[in-house]
């Protein structure tokens, strides 16, 4: 599954009053794991930078000037998108901004349902907390020491490691090799001991279920791993 991690920063806060976006930044997620893939442009907003916003994203005028009109990127940005779900910290901001720019262009508007509010998310699974992008990075000891000002491929590469910890957290992965034995595992307030069992726990599986599994196996082919397993059991 793909999906795109995004956030905009902008003149300002109502897009509906001419306010653009300056900076867009896009991590792709690939099964959630990010694949090493980004969108990123500055983009010439074609008016005035309020004081307030440049405080926030640390962008002026000056900077912007010689940047990438929207029109200029649209089809690239579009083409990155493509068909994946999109995912932000209240999305409800960053898409209407996203579509006031694409409908300046004459393309098709973002729709609500191929977008997933990180926000919200947030707010069901901690209710009464304080979610903002800081916070959620707080409470999940993800590094954000470099988010002195909002930029929106920093702040997009953040938010992508808190969606992951909003859905369920990483996953060990399968593995099929040896590992070294764990003696502790990491939690929020510490190191929690875990005791290595006294001996291997065995398990009870009848002679027809191991006749079955066989069975089974023999029909992956010669070349199946499981084989592996076989031969291992047998010496």
């Amino acid at each position: 599954m793909r999906e795109i991690v995004f956030d905009t920063e902008t003149t300002g806060l109502d897009p509906g009053a001419g306010d653009r976006i300056v900076e867009i930044g896009c991590v792709e997620l690939v099964n959630h794991i990010p694949s090493g893939k980004s969108f990123h442009s500055y983009v010439n907003p074609e008016r005035a930078i309020p004081p307030d916003a440049a405080r926030v994203h640390g962008l002026d005028e000056a900077f912007l000037s010689d940047k990438p009109l929207f029109a200029a990127i649209a089809d690239e940005l579009l083409a990155f998108l493509d068909d994946a779900v999109l995912i932000a910290h209240n999305a409800d901001f960053d898409v209407a901004f996203l579509n006031a720019e694409l409908a300046r262009t004459g393309r098709d508007a973002i729709v609500n349902e191929r977008v997933v509010d990180t926000l919200m998310l947030a707010r069901r699974k901690h209710p009464g907390g304080p979610n903002s992008l800081d916070a959620l990075c707080a409470r999940y000891t993800i590094d954000s020491t470099r988010r002195t000002f909002h930029g929106a491929l920093l702040d997009a590469e953040l938010l992508s490691e808190v969606y992951v910890e909003l859905i369920g957290g990483r996953q060990a992965a399968l593995a099929l090799g040896e590992e070294p034995a764990r003696t502790t595992v990491a939690v929020a307030d510490g190191d929690l001991a875990v005791r290595a069992r006294p001996t291997a726990r065995a398990f009870a599986l009848s002679q027809d279920a191991l006749a079955a599994h066989r069975a089974a196996i023999a029909e992956l082919g010669k070349d199946a791993i499981w084989l592996r397993y076989l031969a291992a059991d047998a010496e």
